[in-house]
């Protein structure tokens, strides 16, 4: 995507009339800065949802997050979390696919990361179907789900398959652009490291698996083809679901490098601009039904 994106502050214009799907990250993007869904986006969402669009949350979050959103997530009820690692029914918080990493791999990943920046610097903890385990120094900037397993060493708390091993390093770089590629360097072909916040914490995922290619196969299991999605994020996690869909559209407040990469800026998170993709994208499926041409 070489040309500049447009800058748009309440209007949705541009190629990709046809849309039949909308994909939307959550945290930074869909959700206001507190967290919480605008009553706006939420009678955008249901709008969608009349107006025939299927509309898919596709987050870092686990599916443990998502209880509150359930009553926001288009009829089928389906998000995919996790970086692309899982498939989640939401209104019974069911992983209904997982992407991850057996053990033998995450413990190759962890090894390489002692041995590279030392052993007493390195924390990790994973995501998995079952829930959340950690090593004992790892800082969660999150609650922890009571009783969650912890150890010395994530091996000894290892899950079958894990989603996402989570990555915090002492006497690192805190600039998240700059420990992500360091952490890449040092894991290799391994896996892949991704970051959907500020700061230094590092998102590891088996190699391949990203929202990209997880909303690919979910799309086109539907019918649904690169071009009729329309793609919303605000952070480098979000990249490859944006280079992927037929439009990409980026939140005002988002890194330097999703706005470079979407066709066009919404507003932010704290001013509604998913809404403003629903709302439009809503009309031109009803316009398209009518058998209307698009309005403008």
């Amino acid at each position: 995507m070489s040309a500049a994106p447009e800058q748009d502050s309440g209007t949705v214009t541009g190629t990709g009339d046809d849309v039949r799907l909308v994909a939307s990250d959550l945290d930074g993007t869909l959700l206001r800065p507190d967290g919480t869904v605008s009553d706006r986006t939420a009678a955008a969402l249901a709008d969608a949802e009349d107006a025939g669009l299927d509309v898919v949350f596709v987050t870092a979050r686990p599916h443990r997050w998502l209880t509150d959103l359930a009553a926001h997530v288009a009829g089928h009820g389906v998000a995919i979390c996790a970086n692309g690692a899982s498939v989640v029914d939401v209104a019974g918080l069911r992983v209904l696919e997982e992407h991850g990493m057996d053990a033998r791999r995450v413990a190759a990943v962890a090894a390489r990361l002692r041995a590279a920046w030392g052993a007493d610097r390195v924390h990790l903890a994973v995501e998995s179907a079952a829930g959340f385990a950690s090593e004992r120094g790892f800082v969660s900037e999150h609650d922890v789900p009571p009783g969650s397993p912890r150890a010395e060493r994530i091996e000894d708390v290892l899950p079958p398959t894990t989603l996402k091993l989570l990555l915090r390093a002492t006497g690192r770089p805190t600039d998240a652009d700059t420990f992500v590629a360091d952490a890449q360097r040092v894991v290799g072909d391994l896996a892949q490291v991704t970051s959907s916040a500020a700061g230094a914490l590092g998102e590891i995922a088996a190699p391949g698996v990203t929202k990209a290619a997880t909303l690919g196969d979910w799309s086109a299991r539907r019918g649904i083809a690169p071009a009729q999605v329309w793609a919303v994020g605000d952070a480098p996690n979000d990249l490859p679901m944006l280079r992927w869909a037929g439009r990409a559209f980026a939140v005002a407040n988002a890194h330097p490098a999703v706005r470079a990469a979407a066709h066009a800026t919404l507003p932010s998170n704290a001013d509604d601009g998913v809404a403003v993709l629903l709302e439009r994208a809503a009309r031109l499926a009803r316009a398209r039904r009518a058998g209307r041409p698009p309005g403008r």
